[in-house]
């Protein structure tokens, strides 16, 4: 073989590309804190609630953990366009990126909470808290403590999931990879350089995330797992 790498192409097209990774910041942060407050509301939902609630958010999570991201997207964009709700591309794929995180983080959540001590809930209803003060001071603040690391490779696997969004016409980064090595015709060198930009994006995001847990929980020691990484 005597390929000839061209990299020329960047020269041209780089601010497509920084375009494709704004969106695909964008993309993630908009989703992750919905679908964090959702995903701790089922796992609540599924341990506190009635037996109907339960048995609906129980279902909820399994259909979304044992679909395909792809398919949820398009039963979001063209699902709904089939009902005659357009729904922009870009809000398509946050609200699909949300369905389905929260469904994860249900799991997660609901792992930490059952693993909160019953004796600190015992003790936290002596001092005449409310279930609803128990609930919010002792078992959710325990449970994103415990099962933070586990919190932080999920929405680091959301982030990379932004990557499907091209399939419903989203220029995040992948689609703009699409959409240079169509033009150019020199997909390695394309999908080379986004997955670089994968690397480097999962990297920053995993330092940010370690850096804030290491404020906000410094028993976990992630100031040195961090330090580690870098």
């Amino acid at each position: 073989m005597n390929y000839q790498f061209d990299f020329s192409f960047l020269q041209q097209y780089w601010g497509d590309l920084l375009y494709g990774i704004w969106l695909t910041i964008r993309m993630t942060i908009v989703a992750t804190v919905p679908g964090f407050a959702l995903g701790v509301a089922l796992a609540v939902g599924r341990l506190h609630g009635g037996a109907g609630l339960s048995r609906a958010i129980r279902a909820y999570v399994e259909v979304i953990r044992n679909t395909p991201l792809v398919l949820q997207v398009f039963w979001v964009f063209f699902g709904l366009a089939a009902i005659k709700l357009h729904v922009p591309a870009f809000e398509a794929a946050v609200a699909a990126l949300v369905v389905n995180v929260s469904a994860y983080t249900a799991e997660i959540m609901r792992a930490g909470l059952e693993a909160v001590p019953q004796g600190q809930i015992e003790a936290a209803s002596c001092l005449a808290m409310s279930r609803r003060q128990v609930l919010w001071h002792v078992e959710i603040p325990q449970a994103v403590e415990k099962m933070y690391p586990a919190l932080v490779s999920q929405f680091i696997l959301m982030m990379l999931a932004t990557s499907i969004m091209s399939q419903i016409s989203a220029e995040e980064l992948t689609g703009i990879a699409d959409l240079i090595q169509s033009i150019t015709f020199r997909g390695f060198e394309a999908y080379m350089v986004i997955a670089l930009a994968y690397l480097a994006l999962a990297s920053a995001l995993r330092w940010a995330l370690l850096a804030a847990g290491a404020f906000m929980f410094p028993r976990l020691g992630l100031a040195g797992a961090r330090g580690g990484r870098s």
